[in-house]
């Protein structure tokens, strides 16, 4: 059984699918919120993997978490721990192997199609595009010098995910559940409200919500397979 830590930055935005899918697997898991007030441990030595949820903040925001969340990834790292990072935290993965993060090209908010250019055992499989989950202002380039490969892109976001080894970073949703994103979109985002008369890649909660019985099931299907190949490196 796998005991997994999953950092949680803010309460609106748990593990969703990726709890449920764990759980069905038998692992363990714990999960630290911040804005609850958890504190993220010190050490990633008690635990076989690590994943990294998103959150309203940027990546380069001075708070204590998210650099206790780049040393936990780096720790896990070095110990041959994987890490899963979404959005937020794959953003978290890419700033502590050195790679920018930055406003991305256009931000993404509702189900949008991204190309995947990456090896059947990437966890992708045979899937050459895929509709995905979005909503993020900011992006990742690709960390240098260490080996990462580029899996996915899009031509509003060129670097939607990276591979390490067994560790994965995705600028996307493939954690949401329904009722995550419904809470999303009973939340407002007064950002998204701001930017989206003028940006296509921003669309509104009720084509959201009409978009979600037409891609979650083929996104959790996609989840899956990624989640069991970040996890199959684990100790049992």
């Amino acid at each position: 059984m796998a005991h997994v830590l999953i950092l949680q930055n803010m309460s609106f935005d748990g593990p969703g699918y990726l709890g449920t899918w764990l759980r069905e697997q038998g692992c363990s898991l714990d999960v630290r919120n911040a804005e609850a007030g958890d504190a993220f441990p010190a050490s990633i030595e008690p635990y076989d993997a690590l994943a990294m949820l998103g959150g309203a903040m940027g990546a380069n925001d001075p708070l204590p978490t998210l650099r206790q969340a780049e040393s936990l990834f780096l720790q896990a790292l070095g110990r041959g721990r994987p890490t899963i990072g979404h959005c937020l935290g794959g953003q978290l993965m890419s700033r502590a192997l050195g790679a920018a993060v930055h406003a991305s090209p256009q931000p993404e908010v509702g189900w949008h199609a991204m190309q995947i250019d990456a090896a059947p055992d990437s966890g992708f499989g045979a899937r050459r595009e895929a509709v995905v989950m979005h909503w993020h202002y900011d992006a990742f380039d690709l960390p240098q010098g260490v080996g990462a490969k580029a899996l996915a892109s899009s031509a509003a976001c060129p670097v939607q995910a990276w591979s390490l080894g067994p560790h994965l970073a995705m600028q996307f949703h493939v954690e949401v559940d329904a009722g995550k994103v419904q809470g999303w979109c009973d939340d407002r985002d007064d950002q998204a409200e701001r930017l989206r008369p003028a940006t296509p890649t921003i669309h509104a909660p009720e084509r959201i919500l009409r978009d979600l019985p037409r891609f979650l099931a083929a996104q959790q299907a996609m989840a899956a397979d990624l989640f069991g190949r970040w996890l199959g490196s684990a100790a049992r």
